[in-house]
């Protein structure tokens, strides 16, 4: 899908965005970027780049200093997570992303505790992506693997009907069969019509999969393009590729 298709159709757009953990102390210096109607987003770059930064910084978890943060034409920046979700984002963070001592199905319904009315409805979609949560969805998270807490995780924050997924690290500790299931699940994920945002240590296979990709540097985007322009591009090949081709 070529990026003339979503002329005007932004579902979230971070202009000059300036955020950090300490006061005084900036992790993202001037950060923009935008996902429209359908499409799957990439964001690499080396580590302490401020690639998870910036997806917290969207979702209300890290204090933004200027800024915006607009979602189908709101300005959410700085909303706490329990009303971007309800605006319509969605997000997985790497690392806890269960409840372990609850079953597939408490999880699940964690996702829509403000609206558990939809549940049903809502269970079948996110059980038409992902078969496996129906048929155990008694089990407790807590005996699942990596991936498949991956696969809960993802579950869950699709109970809202987001309108954008942001992901950290989908992809992190999983063994590289395991990673492409992954990134199978999230390609099938957009194609559901949820926009994407995935932030991903492994380059390669992010730039393979997504319409469009940024590379961030020093709390910035530094290059844009789409995923194979960027796998291309001499300067983000000797710049980034290079030194994350080991995860790859």
């Amino acid at each position: 899908m070529s990026a003339e298709n979503f002329e005007g159709d932004s579902v979230v757009k971070v202009t000059d965005l300036v955020a950090g953990y300490i006061p005084g102390v900036n992790i993202l210096n001037g950060c923009s970027i935008e996902a429209r109607r359908g499409e799957l987003i990439g964001i690499i770059g080396p580590n302490g780049a401020g690639k998870s930064t910036l997806l917290k910084a969207m979702f209300g978890l890290v204090k933004v200093h200027s800024g915006t943060v607009m979602v189908r034409g709101q300005d959410l920046t700085g909303l706490k997570a329990n009303k971007l979700v309800t605006r319509g984002v969605g997000f997985v963070p790497q690392n806890n992303n269960v409840f372990a001592s609850l079953t597939i199905e408490e999880n699940l319904q964690m996702g829509l505790y403000q609206q558990p009315k939809n549940f049903r409805e809502r269970f079948e979609f996110v059980a038409d992506l992902f078969p496996e949560l129906k048929k155990r969805r008694s089990q407790r998270a807590g005996s699942l693997s990596g991936g498949e807490r991956q696969m809960v995780a993802m579950g869950r924050a699709l109970m809202m009907e987001p309108a954008v997924l942001l992901l950290d690290e989908p992809s992190a500790g999983l063994s590289p069969v395991k990673q492409d299931e992954t990134f199978l699940r999230v390609h099938e994920i957009n194609r559901a019509g949820v926009s994407v945002i995935m932030v991903e240590q492994n380059a390669r296979r992010c730039l393979q999969i997504c319409d469009r990709a940024y590379v961030l540097d020093q709390g910035k985007d530094a290059y844009t393009g789409t995923g194979r322009e960027l796998m291309k591009d001499p300067k983000v090949i000797q710049l980034y590729l290079g030194t994350l081709a080991d995860t790859a």
